[in-house]
């Protein structure tokens, strides 16, 4: 079978964008007597509340103008709402958040289908009494005269008042509450510390004076606590304002056992968060690692285009001396003895050379390493971590600036095309609120131009299966594998993205069940599935506004199962984290330079995604002598890894493993869902999207477009399928990087999506929900069929990428790239890829 060159397609021609507009869902709100019901003494709590508070400021601080911040929670849709806001004098627009699943009841509920669950938003105001007085005063109106009119600005709050199904206070609930921050807490107390720090977020303002005064209270309350603030941290881009405090353990444990402190009912906290929670816990004895002897050709190229922000690597191991530029500007790698740098040189030893068992040759370019961790002391052991005394937003700001912009001691390294990010935040799973983390890294790959590849993060938690282990090990290998799955799903809640896999420009990555280790003699351990499946680790998604996220998953290695030792003890899942087979083979610290052992993790299958990048770096270098090297198109080229990277993704064998599996346990519309949330668009084929064979041609463009603007790519037909009854698989990948508003529920600014004549060669949707597909920033859809069409010789598949505003108007042209392909089955004598190569004119030219 012989191997072709990827294929470019021309220029795109412009047309106009035709404009549609689609019937909302019709939902039933409450008369305006019931909302009178329901909502005034609400706003009059509110009103009770504000003039107690007033009080007691004036007697203690004469002149501070005192402000809570207010939660709207809606019904339905209201688009501007902010514009309105703003109209109002003392209030501040914070942002507003999605929510789904809301229950329907009595005075909310969908028309036609009264049954179904409802979706709304929850608007975050910060307001002073002055401001809640005009908001009653315009409610009074309206519940007066609900068609009275407004005055010009303020009718959003008719439409408000109307969806309007809860008005509060942002609480304790919030901020401290919501997440599992007393959990950490109290795991951080069991170590008997006499400090603790933490993260305390603040309502994000864009008044410098304003942010200053509220920091200055926030130092008061702290300093009456005899703590202390580290650091702070602010970045208007992503709506951020931080703090990282010290406080003595003991005003930690009051704040856990009462819920009920000053500093808790702050109304300018937003989120008390963890500091330092972001371990990795692996296996260091050196007892069981193996011996390596591997000669291999050092990095042909100067400048590194993967960059790995991690644990410091024993940069000296046989396998990665050489190929490693270290940059460590604060110092983490001092104490950071070469024993325990585990984590950072297996992602180093995968980005470099995969999995060791492949036998595969080293990338030609060198990998740039950030530290990012240090070492902790752990409950009597060593850990890496990234340090509680660093905001790792500042961190990682800090961090990638320092790439793209250089420092006094370092040049820029505007080669990276590529930044790998193998660790998460188990303090922070993804619930619809996108972290401030993965904020930074979206407005950075934007910004920058650079591509981050980012684990889901593994669960480790153990679970329980119903049955005694006397009854499951008689079970078949069929039968467990469905009990393990199926536990393993129903604590989906539990098992959701890490932080920052939300993000919605970057790569999210899951692992999946496989390796080709050997396998060791008997020991008491079980392999939860002979198949292809995902990793029972692995977490699960939907990505933001329901998203597709993971969005691949990759090979993470085989984890096994301990054996419980006695027959009438339950069965457990319960990982076994030996560094022996099975597993990724990867170089391993150890005082000989020369040893390996074997790991498995979403870690795994994200550095093993950032090799493909940079093998698809290579080929997109070669195409046309180099084209795409030279200044005016290199830009394209993180897009381009980002598009091709998920082009090769199918549902083939995993996803079709995972419905076999699931079938009488579930529907096909659960099962559908399942297959989405654990494996995102499936499991790439990368080999594939980098060359082209007869039967098979993967044409790339690339352009920009501004809101309203239409591109249309064709395709050539080629004539050899007219009329044929023969299986094809019709596959194309939009990306790009959007622009983000973090204070609005839309969040995404730039919205590109395709549409294409799919039916000219008789193919229909297969895979992942087409709607689902158009809600992130990479739209990737399989198209499959056998059905005879005939075609004219001059005729082609037109492909549409189109251009519109979401969260705000785009002020720059959105970068694109899409990716085409069209295959019959290798056995199939239809020259596919040279009607279409003849077809394709060879010069490029892109407006830029």
């Amino acid at each position: 079978m012989a191997d072709h060159p990827l294929l470019i397609f021309p220029r795109p021609e412009r047309l106009e964008r035709e404009k549609r507009k689609f019937p909302p869902k019709t939902i039933s709100y409450p008369n305006i007597n019931r909302q009178d019901q329901r909502l005034s003494p609400k706003l009059a709590e509110l009103q009770r509340v504000f003039n107690e508070q007033y009080t007691n400021i004036q007697q203690s601080a004469e002149g501070i103008d005192p402000e809570q911040v207010l939660v709207f929670e809606t019904i339905g849709t209201i688009d501007n709402f902010v514009s309105a806001v703003k109209k109002v004098d003392g209030m501040e627009w914070l942002g507003e958040i999605e929510i789904d699943s809301i229950q329907p009841d009595q005075d909310f509920y969908q028309i036609d289908n009264p049954q179904n669950l409802l979706s709304g938003r929850l608007f975050l105001i910060m307001s002073n009494q002055r401001a809640l007085s005009e908001l009653i005063s315009l409610w009074n109106r309206y519940k007066n005269n609900p068609k009275v009119q407004f005055e010009r600005g303020f009718t959003k709050f008719k439409y408000v008042f109307q969806q309007l199904k809860d008005i509060r206070r942002w609480g304790v609930q919030d901020r401290l509450l919501e997440s599992n921050t007393i959990g950490y807490w109290i795991e951080s107390l069991n170590e008997n510390p006499d400090k603790i720090n933490i993260e305390i977020q603040l309502w994000y303002s864009s008044s410098p004076l304003k942010r200053e005064r509220t920091e200055a209270n926030i130092r008061l309350l702290i300093s009456n606590l005899n703590g202390q603030i580290i650091s702070s941290c602010h970045i208007s881009e992503i709506s951020y304002h931080s703090l990282l405090v010290q406080l003595p353990a003991n005003e930690i444990r009051t704040i856990i056992e009462t819920h009920d402190t000053e500093l808790v009912r702050c109304d300018n906290i937003m989120f008390f968060r963890p500091s330092g929670q972001i371990v990795i816990e692996e296996n260091g004895d050196t007892n069981n690692f193996e011996q390596v002897q591997r000669e291999q050709p050092l990095p042909s190229l100067a400048e590194p285009v993967i960059a790995l922000l991690d644990g410091m690597p024993m940069s000296n191991h046989t396998l990665l001396d050489d190929r490693l530029i270290i940059d460590d500007p604060d110092s983490f790698q001092d104490d950071y003895e070469s024993q325990y740098r585990l984590h950072g040189t297996a992602m180093s030893s995968l980005i470099i050379h995969g999995d060791l068992n492949n036998l595969e040759s080293p990338l030609n370019t060198p990998l740039y390493v950030r530290p990012i961790m240090k070492l902790k002391d752990y409950f009597n052991k060593k850990v890496e971590n990234v340090p509680d005394d660093v905001l790792i937003v500042d961190l990682i700001h800090r961090a990638v600036k320092r790439i793209f912009e250089g420092e006094s001691d370092a040049k820029a390294l505007k080669s990276i095309k590529v930044i790998n990010f193998s660790i998460g935040d188990p303090a922070c799973l993804f619930y619809g609120s996108i972290s401030p983390l993965a904020k930074l890294l979206d407005w950075l790959s934007y910004k920058y131009g650079v591509l981050f590849i980012i684990s889901t993060g593994n669960h480790i938690e153990p679970l329980e299966l119903e049955e005694l282990y006397r009854d499951f090990k008689v079970l078949s290998s069929d039968e467990k594998e469905k009990r393990i799955y199926k536990k393993i799903i129903s604590d989906i809640r539990n098992r959701k993205l890490l932080s920052p896999s939300e993000s919605i420009n970057n790569l999210s990555i899951g692992s999946a069940h496989f390796d080709i280790s050997p396998l060791q003699p008997y020991d008491r351990r079980l392999n939860p599935t002979l198949k292809l499946l995902p990793s029972l680790f692995s977490g699960f998604g939907n990505g933001y506004r329901n998203s597709i996220k993971p969005d691949a998953v990759f090979y993470g290695g085989r984890i096994f199962i301990k054996e419980p030792m006695l027959d009438n003890n339950p069965t457990p899942i319960e990982f076994s984290f030996l560094n022996t087979p099975p597993g990724q083979k990867v170089a391993a610290p150890s005082p000989e330079r020369d040893k390996v052992n074997f790991t498995r993790g979403t870690s795994n299958a994200t550095a093993l995604m950032s090799r493909n990048a940079a093998s698809i770096i290579d080929v997109l270098y070669n195409i046309n002598d180099g084209l795409l090297q030279s200044h005016q198109y290199s830009r394209y080229i993180p897009i381009m890894i980002k598009s091709m990277l998920i082009h090769g993704c199918s549902w083939d064998n995993i996803g079709e493993n995972l419905r076999n599996m699931l079938n009488d346990i579930y529907s096909n519309t659960e099962i559908k869902k399942i297959i989405t949330k654990w494996i995102g668009y499936g499991l790439p084929d990368i080999n594939k999207v980098k060359q082209c064979t007869e039967q098979r041609a993967t044409v790339i463009g690339f352009g920009e477009l501004m809101p309203d603007e239409v591109h249309l790519f064709k395709l050539p037909l080629p004539q050899s399928l007219s009329s044929k009854m023969e299986n094809r698989r019709l596959t194309i990948t939009l990306a790009w990087f959007s622009p983000i508003k973090s204070t609005t529920q839309k969040y995404r600014v730039a919205s590109l999506y395709f549409e294409a004549t799919n039916e000219i060669i008789g193919v229909s949707r297969d895979n992942a929900d087409w709607h689902a597909v158009r809600k992130g920033t990479i739209q990737h859809e399989v198209f499959v069929g056998s059905q005879a069409m005939p075609f004219a010789d001059d005729d082609s598949l037109n492909i549409k990428v189109i251009c519109k505003n979401d969260a705000d108007v785009i002020k720059l042209p959105i970068q694109y790239s899409l990716v085409v392909t069209l295959e019959v089955a290798e056995n199939i004598n239809i020259p596919v890829y040279q009607e279409i190569k003849n077809k394709i004119s060879i010069p490029v030219s892109i407006s830029i």
